[in-house]
């Protein structure tokens, strides 16, 4: 319930300027001097833009007395912007955002459906100019027009300007490709599950890294993947058969609520972790909201967060467990995979991973540098946290100084570091024409 409220407080947020103006257009602090503006965006986007009201009592009452001139304020106002979409009317919120402007369009080749030749070559049939495989990150920003890049770090990933539009395009409706930026695509490619793994995807909704996941297993293994949402993973379901992603369970349930020692799990070697946070990372937010969390819910985050990871690595057969955050915050991040390796003693220790991505973990305590960060300054991407744990001992993931996609995934390139250019396919799928 904690997470489900910090999602709606952070829904609200980012809808607040839209929220703003249908509440002075529909003229209801007016019409109800009680009621306070803040419960009243909360309520407003529950209405319009969440899954229903899920309140009781005179507040339901209230807002349903004013459902219909709330409706028609929304009808207006996308009219006035000319947009048919709900989450079109954030577009001027984004691109005023800090960094928004600056970050490319990345498209996750989803290779359960193709491959990246096919890909590119379908997109200079569109008028786009293919430059190559990018060399650094300043080509990455110099972008611009109809040209677009191979990434030099993730060897699926192709790199289009800021605010290049693929929603109606043919290969994101048919699945070929994912609109994932480039942080997010990190976990999945660390962790790196060999195919027919058994692999846990802790916190899976939306769905994107879990479809990265499947891409990565070749469809050979089995995900299991938890949320405690029934639409969230309704609409995750969707996207994962869309995919083409096969071999996955989704099941309506806290995490934390998993029993490591059930039979299902004794297989479960790779974990993906990627818990409720404050999402101070993401770029889109509205300039001046969320940039200071205050204490007490920061500490209410790590501690449930600190939670969640101990619980993670509590399953008996785990090797390797990826935990990654969009929060920029040292408290989820550093100290969270600081206090629970201490917890665990010597049972788990950090993967120096990707050596050469440019910015490492704050110096919170010694060997924190072996953690990943990105931010839109240094890496053109959302800022991200990444920290890659194995098990110490007999059979453990991989020797602690390589990286960690390298070490247990011969399809990136046997014996070479993640962000090498990928080998031509022998074989290529479901042509697009």
């Amino acid at each position: 319930h904690v997470r489900q409220l910090y999602a709606l407080v952070a829904e609200t947020l980012r809808y607040a300027p839209v929220l703003e103006k249908l509440l002075a257009s529909a003229a209801l602090l007016q019409a109800e001097k009680k009621l306070p503006p803040q419960l009243a965006k909360v309520l407003v986007y529950d209405l319009l833009f969440g899954k229903g009201l899920k309140c009781g009592g005179r507040w339901k009452a209230l807002a349903r007395r004013h459902r219909a001139r709330l409706e028609a304020e929304l009808a207006r106002l996308k009219g006035q912007q000319k947009v048919s979409r709900n989450e079109d009317l954030l577009a001027p919120v984004q691109a005023a955002s800090p960094g928004a402007s600056q970050v490319p369009r990345y498209v996750r080749v989803n290779t359960l459906k193709t491959c990246v030749d096919d890909v590119i070559d379908f997109f200079k049939r569109q008028g786009y100019s293919y430059l190559g495989q990018a060399a650094s990150v300043e080509e990455l920003r110099a972008l611009s027009g109809k040209k677009f890049l191979l990434d030099l770090h993730l060897p699926e990933l192709l790199v289009f300007p800021p605010q290049t539009d693929f929603h109606d395009n043919l290969l994101y409706t048919s699945g070929h490709i994912i609109l994932q930026d480039k942080a997010s695509c990190l976990p999945a490619f660390l962790l790196s599950p060999a195919a027919g793994s058994h692999v846990i995807d802790a916190c899976a909704a939306p769905g994107n890294k879990t479809s990265h996941l499947a891409a990565i297993l070749q469809n050979k293994g089995q995900i299991f993947a938890f949320d405690v949402d029934t639409k969230r993973l309704a609409t995750m379901n969707t996207m994962l058969m869309r995919a083409g992603v096969t071999g996955f369970q989704l099941a309506q349930q806290d995490f934390l609520t998993v029993d490591p020692g059930d039979p299902k799990y004794s297989k479960v070697t790779p974990l993906l972790l990627d818990p409720s946070c404050s999402g101070s990372g993401m770029v889109a937010r509205v300039p001046g909201q969320e940039a200071a969390p205050s204490a007490e819910r920061l500490q209410a985050l790590a501690a449930f967060q600190r939670k969640v990871l101990s619980h993670a690595l509590g399953f008996p057969a785990l090797r390797r467990l990826v935990y990654s955050t969009c929060s920029l915050h040292r408290e989820e991040n550093e100290d969270v995979v600081h206090a629970v390796l201490r917890e665990r003693g010597s049972a788990f220790r950090l993967v120096n991973a990707f050596p050469s991505w440019p910015c490492r973990g704050l110096a919170a305590f010694p060997g924190a540098e072996c953690c990943l960060r990105a931010s839109p300054a240094d890496t053109l991407t959302h800022g991200f946290f990444v920290a890659v744990l194995e098990r110490c001992g007999e059979g453990a993931a991989a020797p602690r100084i390589l990286p960690a996609a390298a070490a247990e995934n011969p399809q990136h390139g046997e014996g070479t570091e993640p962000g090498a250019a990928p080998k031509k396919r022998k074989r290529k799928k479901q042509r697009v024409k």
